[in-house]
């Protein structure tokens, strides 16, 4: 697992009680909040300046989930929210700008870039939403390109049966936090900066 300093010398702040597996790969200011599940072979990236600015963060805020071969980074310039209670499901790519709302789900595969998504927004797999916000909570069905207002226009509105699938992922992913702990595999809240 590596926790490394970027450039500009920033180095990840991990939450105590948060889980990252020994795998993972966290660069330069990164923000892990309480009881957040990073999983294996995750990429979370905050290394890229911009001439004249400081890098901005990747927050990760409490209670969410980055899951096995995440990758997270950002334009020089730019950073990243993955909102509370969120779960970023198994290769997806979060790339900044981007803000991703509290309660959201992100599917296997997909891609999301320079937009914002609403709280409790569920982004099913191998979708691209690239360049646009989605101000509600929507459903994004899988395999769908998201790129214009028409678009962003005929998403539905998210169902219960999705809202209930979405909080299910964030309690298994607590549960993994909790199990990791008791394994030993917490060697990253050990670590100096």
């Amino acid at each position: 697992m590596g926790l490394e300093r970027n450039g500009a010398g920033d180095f990840p702040q991990v939450a105590a009680s948060a889980f990252v597996h020994p795998s993972a790969v966290l660069i330069g200011n990164v923000r892990v909040g309480e009881r957040v599940f990073i999983g294996p072979n995750a990429v979370i990236r905050a290394d890229e300046a911009s001439p004249g600015e400081p890098v901005r963060p990747v927050v990760i805020e409490d209670e969410a989930n980055v899951q096995d071969g995440v990758v997270i980074h950002a334009l020089g310039g730019s950073g990243v929210r993955i909102g509370r209670a969120t779960s970023i499901a198994h290769s997806a790519v979060v790339h900044g700008p981007c803000d991703l709302g509290q309660n959201c789900f992100v599917g296997f595969n997909s891609v999301l870039f320079r937009s914002s998504v609403a709280d409790g927004s569920v982004i099913l797999h191998q979708v691209l939403v690239d360049g646009v916000d989605l101000p509600k909570p929507v459903t994004v069905p899988s395999m769908t390109v998201v790129q214009t207002d028409a678009d962003v226009a005929a998403l539905k509105a998210v169902a219960d049966n999705e809202t209930q699938f979405a909080e299910k992922i964030v309690e298994a992913n607590l549960i993994h936090v909790q199990e990791g702990k008791k394994t030993g595999y917490r060697d990253v809240t050990r670590r100096g900066g």
